[in-house]
């Protein structure tokens, strides 16, 4: 193999004035010119924060990555990005994503990087750092954080999220008392760690080890088990010889790869938000991922993961059924198994030696729990450019319904109003929330899981068609229909749904429709006006002027697509002075 021009010799290869400078600077912080002198230089992009629990144990894994890298011959730098923690930012993390991707693009592009690891883990950590490093295309290899440890209530095991939904409900519906809520919230979460369910973090991890992001074995592993700091280890040591190959991302997420990752999201009942996600890596690398594709893939896909929120385990039993590997085999008929990945062997490679220890946990592809993947995609005059539903998460019987629409305005509406014991609501009813997208609330929240009103729950009722312009967490279920696009903030039909309009949902025909007469919805949209933009100034105002829709990713219109860049050319913006 011929030798890779390393894009660190840029900086601290010439003997010059700038080269001097710059070995200087590094000779500031203690490290000697062997350190750095003819290695790889090694970037750790590192989300650890103490306000991401998720992320919080993250400085550890950077040590396990530095000792990887140094062994191989490597120069580990690490280096801090935005983190961005689910639980404590509001309105959603979802809103900052783009802002990540930026950073963690600019920072590889900025400075003297040959390879990178990519440390993340909570939900849209992951997506970020993939969007920015496809942008860069530097070598890089990603290492989650890893799921926590699950949590054990009276003997029962509980799923952080997923279960705690559940018990809210509980409580709201007068069966479950203060104490024993009390009791839930000190044991659901026991370590630092992302959602022990399929939530969006344990899903996007499971996409970036399909994707061939990662070391196989890399999604699941809990958080705090030695074996994620050995993985994080051997993925340092991995990055140095990737910088060597100038193996980049664009050479491993291809449209092969994205497919691959689409069959595993479906096979695993994965987090729609997943759907986004996939949907802006892939436009970051020029490649179309349209919604219909993500339906084909699930109509001919077996769900085999029986995993909460879809199912009964938790992620620490995928672990010890035999990981996302196991699953990864038992789908290669169905792969493209010769897909490439970070470890420089095919994908079908990678997974010869796994194994499934649980076939309750993972099914037999000849023996699933469903024909079709976790996730449908809907069409109709409600959602011309589509909408989805976790069918594997949903209630069989609400998968066709017809029902008259209980319109909430805005979340303030909802939250204003779901208690009312007048609410004029009943179990045939579809809740309808408008102006929760990417631009309406702003940043598409997590506020499709819509509660069912309490009226209901005390009645016994368990689940209701929820339907919304918003995203849901991946820890979420029910009958949830979101991400239609367009949004009502922009003028997509769902602006214009009113209280007692019929609604109709047919899954299996994949069809969403208002009942209302075309020439009454065109009567509504022409008098329907835009609400009044959030935010005048700063990032808020950017995200607003170039936010794109749900279908096409949420990214910002001016980061799709490639710089134009010779093969051999090294990357960076502007040229280093020389004298």
């Amino acid at each position: 193999m011929a030798q890779i021009r390393l894009r660190s010799r840029d900086w601290f290869g010439k003997n010059d004035r700038w080269g001097l400078a710059h070995r200087a600077w590094l000779r500031a912080e203690g490290f000697s010119s062997r350190d750095f002198q003819d290695k790889p230089v090694i970037g750790i992009a590192n989300s650890w924060s103490e306000l991401n629990n998720c992320n919080a144990h993250l400085r550890q894994l950077a040590e396990a990555v530095k000792r990887g890298v140094w062994a191989a011959g490597g120069f580990p730098l690490e280096f801090p990005t935005i983190s961005l923690g689910e639980m404590l930012m509001k309105p959603t993390t979802m809103l900052y994503r783009n802002l990540m991707a930026m950073d963690v693009e600019e920072c590889i592009r900025a400075y003297p990087l040959d390879g990178v690891v990519l440390l993340c883990g909570c939900d849209k950590t992951t997506p970020a750092q993939l969007m920015g490093a496809a942008s860069a295309d530097v070598p890089a290899i990603m290492v989650p954080g890893g799921p926590m440890l699950g949590g054990m209530w009276r003997g029962r095991e509980i799923g952080s999220g997923t279960d705690l939904r559940r018990y809210w409900d509980e409580v709201r519906a007068g069966r479950l008392g203060e104490e024993e809520f009390c009791e839930i919230e000190g044991c659901v979460s026991r370590s630092a760690g992302h959602c022990t369910v399929m939530g969006t973090a344990s899903t996007m991890a499971a996409m970036a080890e399909a994707l061939g992001m990662t070391l196989p074995g890399a999604a699941d592993v809990p958080a705090v088990d030695a074996r994620r700091k050995a993985l994080a280890e051997e993925s340092g040591a991995r990055v140095v010889e990737m910088a060597r190959e100038d193996l980049r991302p664009s050479r491993v997420m291809a449209r092969e790869a994205f497919e691959n990752a689409i069959r595993v999201l479906m096979s695993i009942g994965g987090s729609t938000n997943a759907i986004v996600h996939l949907v802006a890596i892939a436009a970051r690398l020029g490649i179309a991922l349209p919604l219909a594709r993500f339906d084909e893939i699930s109509r001919a896909t077996p769900l085999i993961a029986d995993i909460k929120p879809s199912g009964k385990f938790l992620m620490e039993d995928l672990f010890n059924a035999g990981g996302l590997a196991a699953v990864i085999k038992e789908l290669l008929p169905l792969l493209h198994a010769s897909a490439g990945t970070v470890t420089g062997k095919p994908l079908g490679e990678n997974v010869v030696r796994a194994a499934c220890y649980n076939r309750e946990v993972i099914r037999p592809l000849g023996q699933p729990l469903g024909p079709e993947g976790g996730t449908a995609v809907l069409k109709g005059n409600l959602a011309p450019a589509g909408a989805v539903v976790k069918q594997s998460a949903a209630s069989p019987q609400l998968l066709k319904h017809r029902g008259r629409a209980v319109v909430f305005e805005n979340n303030q509406d909802l939250l204003a109003r779901f208690d009312d014991p007048n609410l004029p609501v009943d179990e045939s009813s579809v809740l309808v929330l408008k102006n929760a997208g990417p631009k309406g609330a702003p940043g598409m929240p997590e506020w499709g899981h819509l509660p069912i009103p309490t009226k209901l729950l005390k009645a016994g009722v368990k689940d209701v068609v929820r339907l919304s312009d918003a995203r849901i967490s991946g820890t979420s279920f029910g009958t949830l229909i979101v991400h239609v696009a367009p949004e009502a903030a922009v003028g997509g039909p769902l602006a214009i749904v009113r209280d007692g309009d019929e609604i109709e949902l047919d899954v299996a025909a994949r069809r969403l429709e208002l009942l209302v007469s075309d020439g009454e919805i065109k009567k509504r949209l022409a008098s329907w006006r835009p609400p009044k933009p959030h935010y005048t100034r700063g990032y808020g105002r950017m995200f607003l002027d170039h936010i794109l829709q749900a279908d096409e990713g949420c990214d910002f219109d001016f980061l799709r697509g490639r710089e134009p860049r010779e093969e051999s050319e090294p990357l960076r913006r502007f040229p280093n002075p020389s004298v």
